[in-house]
C-alpha cells in the first residue's frame, strides 16, 4: 500500500504507540481519521497531524466499533487501511482472576478489534490493509498474564484464519505482534500488578518498522524476544 495520499483510520489513536503511529503516517502523507474515547485529546492531535476528523468509540460495544468504521470511509470518501492499536491489559494468577476482568480483557483486545475488522470488510479498497496490534505473547504466552495472552493469541488466529476474506478483496493483513514498550500500559492494567517486565523495546522503532510494513504489504511482523529484534515474515 503507497502510503502517501492513502486514507486511514486509526483506532485507539490517543494511546501512546496509536499517537506515534499517526503522527507517522501523516509525516508519510496520509490523510487520517482519528478514533478513540478522549474526544479531547483526538482533537489536540488531530491540530497536529492535520487529520480529516476525529471521532469516540466505546470499545465495550461492538456495534459502537463496527459503525466507526462506516463512518470514517465516509469522511474520508473511501478507505485505504485501518490500524487497530488499542488494547487492555491484565495481570495476575488466574485462580485470581475475576470473570469480569477476563471478560473485560477479550472484549477490548479480541471481539472489539474483530467487529471493527469485519465492518472493515465492506469498507476497504482493493490493495488496502488491516494492521493490529497483538502482542509477543499471542506467539509466547506468558506466565501471570494468561487472560491477556489469550485474548491477543485470540485475535491473532482470527486475523489469520480470515486472510482468504481480506485477500478476495486483494486486502492485505498485517498482523503487529509487538514487545513490551514504554507506552504506560502496564500500569493502567485493569487487574492485578504488572510482573518483572523486560527492557521496554523502543516505540519509535516499533511504529518505524510498522509504517514500513504497511508500505511493503507485509503480512506479519514479529518480535523475536532472544535476539530482541522485529522481523517480517
Amino acid at each position: 500500500m503507497e502510503i502517501e495520499g492513502s486514507r486511514v483510520l486509526v483506532a485507539g489513536a490517543t494511546g501512546v504507540l496509536g499517537g506515534h503511529i499517526s503522527r507517522a503516517l501523516s509525516a508519510g502523507g496520509a490523510r487520517l481519521v482519528l478514533a478513540g474515547r478522549d474526544e479531547d485529546s483526538l482533537e489536540d492531535l488531530a491540530s497536529e497531524t492535520g487529520a480529516a476528523a476525529t471521532l469516540v468509540f466505546d470499545a465495550l460495544d461492538n456495534e459502537s466499533c463496527a459503525a466507526v468504521v462506516a463512518r470514517a470511509a465516509r469522511e474520508l470518501g473511501g478507505l485505504d487501511a485501518l490500524v487497530i492499536a488499542f488494547g487492555v491489559v491484565a495481570f495476575g494468577a488466574e485462580a485470581d482472576t475475576e470473570d469480569s476482568v477476563a471478560e473485560h480483557v477479550f472484549q477490548v483486545n479480541a471481539l472489539a478489534p474483530m467487529a471493527m475488522l469485519r465492518a472493515a470488510l465492506a469498507e476497504l479498497e482493493p490493495g488496502g490493509s488491516v494492521a493490529v496490534i497483538t502482542a509477543v505473547t499471542a506467539e509466547y504466552p506468558t506466565a501471570g498474564m494468561a487472560t491477556y495472552s489469550a485474548s491477543k493469541a485470540a485475535l491473532s488466529a482470527w486475523l489469520q484464519a480470515s486472510r482468504a476474506e481480506y485477500r478476495r478483496k486483494k486486502v492485505t493483513v498485517l498482523d503487529i505482534r509487538a514487545p513490551h514498550m514504554d507506552t504506560g500500559l502496564a500500569h493502567r492494567a485493569v487487574a492485578g500488578a504488572p510482573p518483572r517486565l523486560p527492557e521496554p523495546f523502543p516505540v519509535e522503532e516499533l511504529v518505524e518498522a510498522v509504517v514500513n510494513a504497511l508500505g511493503s504489504g507485509a503480512r506479519q511482523l514479529a518480535f523475536d524476544p532472544r535476539e530482541r529484534e522485529l522481523r517480517v515474515r
